[in-house]
């Protein structure tokens, strides 16, 4: 009896390390964004697509409030076109620095998403810079 997990087979390891590496040139996860900033290596945008208000409640240290709403071509005109965007909203369930991310690609940035978002920074037990339970997304 085969199991679901080999019920569609796996792909050749080619195909897989295409695959593999391909997703790390969209994605960053909460451990590097923290690595790199313990070791002074922010060469990147740290940017929290959250509203407002949930921004205020507790972010991730040393990232700036753009609403996905706001991510335009004028409001982003003081940003090089070479300008790494690390983009997060709350968490998994939310899709605001998905949306975020595509924005700032048609805009021409490049951009990567720190999946896990707060609810990921948190996981990892790393402190944000604002005591708050709340994290929802008003994205």
């Amino acid at each position: 009896m085969t199991s679901l997990v080999r019920e569609i087979p796996a792909a050749p390891s080619a195909i897989a390390l295409m695959h593999f590496s391909n997703r790390l040139t969209f994605e960053t996860d909460c451990s590097d964004v923290y690595a790199s900033q313990q070791a002074g290596e922010v060469d990147f945008v740290l940017v929290d697509v959250r509203g407002p208000l949930a921004f205020d409640r507790g972010h991730v240290p040393g990232a700036i409030n753009i609403p996905g709403r706001l991510l335009t071509a004028d409001g982003l005109r003081d940003y090089p076109k070479t300008s790494l965007f690390v983009v997060y909203c709350a968490g998994p369930h939310c899709n605001g620095a998905n949306k975020a991310a595509v924005k700032l690609a048609a805009l021409g940035y490049p951009v990567k998403e720190m999946i896990g978002g707060v609810t990921g920074w948190l996981d990892e037990g790393f402190a944000l810079s604002a005591a708050s339970a709340a994290v929802g997304c008003a994205c």
